[in-house]
This record gives C-alpha cells, structure tokens and sequence, in this order.
C-alpha cells in the first residue's frame, strides 16, 4: 500500500543518521513546514476562524476571492523561493565546497526555479487577473465560476506537493527544466523527478483552464457596447495572455506524461538507447517555456499601462499601437524557442532563423516602452508604491532586454549560454518584468478586494529594497559570467569570482529586506486600516471602469451592468461631473452558490498525484476514479445558485451613490493621506 514510500523518507531520518550542517538545514526547512502548518491550524482553532475561513472564502466562486487566495498562495511560496536564493548565495560566498552538499545545492536551484515560476509567478498573475479584469469589462463574475475554483485549488494542490518534498522524500536535483537523460529512471531513480512531474501537471491542468475561463470570459461577458478595441489594455493583455496558456501549457503536460512514461511503464520518448530522442523533451518543453515568458511579462505590461497613465494625470499614449504590439508578441512567442538550446547542436542556418526572431520580438516591446514613456512625459507625475515599481522596471527592464538581444545572437549565445550571464538575463527579465508589475498590481488594486490602501511608508521601503537588491544581486552575475563563471555550481575555486559574489550575497539580504518590508507593510497596513479606508472607492484618481465601484466592491460587482460608450467611460463621467455611474436597468441576477466541490477534486487529485510519486498504485487508481466520480456528482447538481433581486441591486445602488455624495472631496495633494477616504480628484474643490 505504501508502494516506495519508507521511514527513511522522513525529513528528520537523515540528520539523524548524518547529522551535518546540509542536513540539519534541509531538517529545519521540513520542521517549518509542519510546525507552521501546526500553528496555523491551532490559531484558527483558538481564534475560531475555521467556520468564515470555509464559508466566506474557501468554498467561494466570487472571482475576488478565488483572485486573493492565488495572490496568498504566491506570496507563501515566494517567501520560500527567495530564503532558498540566499542560501544559495550563501553557500557560494562560502570557502569551498560551502556547507551544503552538491545534491543539497542541486536540490534549492530546482525547487527555487521551479517555485518562482510555477508557484510564485503563475498564481501571482492569475490572481491579480482574477480580481481585476471581469470589473474592467464590465462583468459580474467567471464564465465558469466552478472551473475558476478547480484551477485554483489544483494550483494549491500542485504547491503543497513541492512544499511536501521538505517533509517527505527528496525534490529533483535536475534544475527546473528536468532535461533527461538525467531526470530518466536510471540516473535519478528516487522520488524526486516524480515530485516535479506531478506537482506540474496540476498546475498546468489548472493553468489551462485558467486560460479557457479568461479567454470566454472577454469574449462573451464584456458590457454592452464595449467591443475589442474599447478593451482596457490590462483586458488586451490577459486575452493574449489567457490565449497563450491555452495552447503553451499543453507541451509541457504532455512532456511530463511522457517523462512518466518513459521512467515507470518502460516508453522510451527520451532514452537515446532505445531509439527515442532527449531533444524532444528540449523542443517540447521549450515550445512552452518560450510563450511562458510572455505569459508571465504580459500581464504585467497591462498593469504599467493603467498604473503610469492614473499617476502621470494622463490619458495612455497610442492606444492602438499598444494593442498590436501585445498580438504581436503573443504570435512571435511561439517561434522563437529553439533559442533557449542554440548549444544543443542544430545546424547554424535554423539557429540564425531562431536568432532573428528572437530579435523581432524586441520590436514591439520597444513599442511599449516608448508608449508608456511618452504617457508620462509632461505628466503631473505622484510616485505612489505602484508608481515606483513602474519606473524601476522601465529602467531595468531595458538592460534585461538588450542583453536578451545579445543573447540572441547564436555566436554570442554559445559562449554565454552556461554561464552566469545567463542567469543574470533571466532574473532581468522576470523580476521586474514579472515581480515589479505584480507589486504595481497589489498597490494600485488592492481597496478593490479589501477596501483600504496599503501603506505607503513600507511600500516605498520595499520598493529601494527591492530595487538596489536586485542590481546588487544580478549586475555582478553579468560580470562574473563574462569571466567564465558556469551556472548550477554549488561552489566557485577561482578567487576572481569571490568580491563579485560578496557583493550578490547582500543584494540578495537586500531582497530578503524588501520582502520583509511587504509583510511589515501589510500588517501595518491591516493595523491601521481605519484610517486607510477609501469606501467610496477610486482613491487614485483611477481612469478604469474598476473604479467606478466603491471599495471592497460587492459580490455581484456591478448593481447594473453599464452600457460602454468609449474607452474610458469612467473618466468621461468624471468630467461630466458624475460621482457614480448611469444605472441602466435593475434586473434579478444569480450566482453560484459557494460550494466544497473544488477542494475536494482538486484534493483528490493531489493524493492520487502523491501516490504516483510514490508507486502507490491502488491508491493513485482509487483517486484518480474518485476525482471523476466527484464532478459527475457536480454534473447533476441543479441546487447551485442563488438569486439577488433587482430591489436589493437597486437599494445597493442608492447606499452606495449616498456614500459618495457625502464623501469630502479631497485633492491629489492628500492621495496619501488620511483625508483621502475615495474619489480623489485632480483639482482641490
């Protein structure tokens, strides 16, 4: 029943046999996991929050809810992606070999790149994209309410998986790519390889149908009058975004399967030996990994383009072009992939192929760029917390992008590809072009879910943090790398490397200081959350349709769905002298019920995927039918919505236009202050 599963696999059994300082962190690091989970369960017992825990927010299908509880997930396992960073940073500032061992180290970069794009990047947008885009488009919820909860809770399984290699067996130590040959059967026969396949298919089953509900979402639930070309930008982006995940995830679960395949029932897709090819798993995995990239950067490109425009005081420069530019990078991120293996032996003609598209898709991101620029040029500018993180990533994300045309080039790529300098690129990407974008997002929409702002004083902290660690800790990879310096080393010899590394492990403090900044704001922020309540909403002065809705906005979100004009409705009605917008007709609406189902199939699955991990069969048999069993009873359920009554709509209405018409009107002058209580307005009244 056990299958492979035995007492050895316990975190604490090898320190206990080898008791040295590598063991004894990976013990800690299991320790904390179950002593957290420990306390956490008692808090809620002691508090008794277990109750509203269930039925306010996890058995929810408001599409808010399902969005704060992505965002929660990544914020938990970011915090572990980044303690693993400065370990590693520590162990490779250390005299060599360093106190981890080489399969400990091996074991931290594959989690740490797994993590920080799965499970930190991943959930992080397709949170924020829950919140915000079906209020942008005039909505009240998901296409698929239920769908939208399944991803969700198959994400949190696919994360507690990797957070369970701590406490039980071992991750793989294949990076996060898990290229084979060595991630095969006979090179790497433990559990480890298995714990990343599963963890993955999960997410990307969830992530898929993440991508499913957006893309019919836009196309089917937009306002009245509010066709593709009155769309906010942040709508374009999740379009194209959503489009990616649909058709880029699927290589990737199929390489995975196909790995199991080859490891446990004897296929040999990847074994060179018995006639398969590794190189498939390469282009496979790559025809994912490249759309990847666009799939975590452009929904951040969408927030740069309502957060510069609310705090420069202007409309957004050139519209149109920004809309081309997102499709085109959508279609050019499916023919560019063979540049992440120009070392791998194609021939040079289909490598200079590669390597000019590579450089073509710099285009329209260059595009963005100056759009968003000239968006702030002779703007009244206010350097909020989001407004920072905004123009951090211009700044940097420019340097990211010109060392990614460099890289493009086949000749300069073959001497760079397995070196620092690669890694310094990647970060350069996907830590402004991902991270910044999502903590612009968490600033700028935050009053929408909880209906108060985050404090400005941590936030800016955690901006300079984040900021001077970032260059701290990847511009001397850039050097470092250029020197000769390969990636996935557990330690370094060559006492040229060892100042440049001094200096990337207090970038990396640095970091770990703008993380702990964000927690520190949030609580302060919950502390003090009377005095930074914005209850009749957009407290920023905002342009979207968002913020025509007071904070938090209301399950149904909208009491009448509006009829869109233009591609600013809000703004229009703004200058008409409106504070809330035209209700048209007051109508019954219903919603979903909350329900348990989700949990209990995306838990189901997570059990059957623990137990293939550990050749429990019947048990991995038993789950696997009882997952379909579960949403075949879901099928015939006809008990699960619930109704809201046009008089209920329209009294919502009523409270909230009462609310705003004896809310002071304050100047951006006090944006960040106590006075601020919504409707912020450009000129003092």
């Amino acid at each position: 029943m056990l299958g492979s599963l035995d007492l050895n696999d316990v975190f604490i059994v090898p320190f206990l046999k080898e008791p040295t300082l590598s063991t004894g962190i990976a013990a800690g690091a299991g320790g904390i996991v179950v002593l957290g989970a420990l306390a956490v369960a008692l808090l809620l017992t002691v508090k008794g929050w277990w109750k509203p825990l269930w039925s306010e927010w996890l058995t929810s299908l408001d599409h808010k809810k399902i969005g704060v509880m992505y965002v929660v997930l990544a914020a938990i396992m970011l915090i572990r992606g980044v303690l693993e960073a400065v370990v590693m940073r520590a162990q490779q500032v250390s005299p060599a070999p360093g106190f981890l061992s080489v399969e400990h180290h091996a074991e931290l970069f594959s989690t740490h790149g797994t993590i920080m794009i799965f499970f930190v990047a991943m959930p992080f947008l397709t949170g924020v994209i829950n919140v915000v885009m079906p209020l942008q488009i005039g909505a009240r919820d998901m296409e698929f309410p239920f769908m939208n909860a399944v991803s969700l809770w198959l994400s949190v399984g696919g994360a507690a998986l990797v957070m369970a290699s701590l406490v039980v067996g071992h991750f793989e130590t294949g990076g996060w790519t898990a290229y084979p040959p060595y991630t095969g059967i006979k090179l790497s026969p433990n559990e480890g390889v298995d714990y990343w396949i599963w963890s993955l298919a999960l997410t990307s089953v969830g992530t898929t149908l993440s991508g499913i509900n957006f893309a019919v979402t836009i196309y089917k639930q937009r306002a009245p009058g509010m066709d593709l070309m009155k769309m906010p930008i942040f709508a374009w982006t999740t379009l194209c975004t959503a489009i990616l995940m649909i058709f880029a995830m699927m290589p990737l679960t199929v390489a995975s399967f196909m790995l199991a395949l080859d490891r446990h029932a004897g296929f040999h897709f990847f074994t060179a030996s018995n006639g398969g090819n590794m190189m498939n798993f390469a282009n496979m995995f790559w025809l994912f990994g490249h759309p990847e990239v666009y799939i975590l950067i452009l929904p951040a490109f969408g927030v740069f383009s309502h957060v510069i425009p609310t705090f420069s005081g202007k409309k957004l420069y050139g519209y149109t072009s920004l809309v081309w530019a997102t499709i085109a990078i959508a279609v050019l991120s499916f023919t560019v992939w063979v540049h992440h293996f120009f070392t791998m032996g194609q021939t040079a003609n289909l490598n200079a192929i590669f390597g000019i598209a590579t450089m073509t898709i710099g285009v329209p991101t260059g595009v963005k760029v100056f759009n968003w620029l000239l968006t702030m040029w002779r703007g009244k500018l206010r350097f909020s917390t989001a407004m920072l993180f905004s123009a951090g990533f211009m700044f940097t994300f420019v340097i990211g992008g010109i060392t990614g045309v460099m890289l493009a080039n086949p000749t300069i790529d073959f001497a760079t590809h397995n070196s620092l300098f690669l890694v310094a690129h990647f970060h350069n990407m996907l830590i402004p072009g991902l991270l910044f974008g999502m903590f612009a997002a968490v600033n700028y929409w935050f009053p929408l879910a909880f209906g108060f702002r985050l404090d400005e004083t941590w936030g800016r902290r955690s901006f300079w943090f984040w900021m001077i660690g970032f260059y701290l800790a990847f511009m001397p990879l850039y050097a470092i790398g250029l020197m000769g310096a390969p990636r996935r080393m557990a330690f370094f010899t060559d006492p040229a490397y060892f100042p440049w590394l001094v200096v990337a492990m207090i970038g990396a403090l640095c970091v770990l200081a703008g993380l702990t900044s964000q927690v520190i704001q949030i609580w302060v922020s919950v502390k003090n959350r009377e005095s930074l309540m914005v209850p009749a909403g957009d407290p920023w002065d905002g342009r979207g349709l968002e913020w025509s809705l007071g904070c938090p906005v209301p399950e149904y979100d909208f009491t009448t769905v509006p009829h869109i004009t233009s591609r600013e409705p809000w703004v229009d009605a703004k200058a008409a002298g409106k504070r809330v917008m035209d209700p048209t007709e007051f109508v019954d609406i219903h919603l979903p019920k909350p329900t348990g189902m989700p949990i209990l199939v995306a838990g189901v699955a997570t059990v059957g995927a623990f137990a293939l991990i550990f050749e429990m069969w019947l048990i991995a048999a038993v789950c696997f039918v009882a997952m379909w069993v579960l949403v075949l009873i879901r099928s015939y359920d006809t008990d699960w919505e619930e109704t809201i009554t046009a008089e209920e709509l329209r009294e919502g209405y009523e409270a909230h236009k009462r609310l705003v018409e004896t809310t002071p009107k304050v100047s951006l002058d006090d944006e960040f202050t106590s006075k601020n209580r919504g409707l912020i307005l450009e000129e003092a009244v």
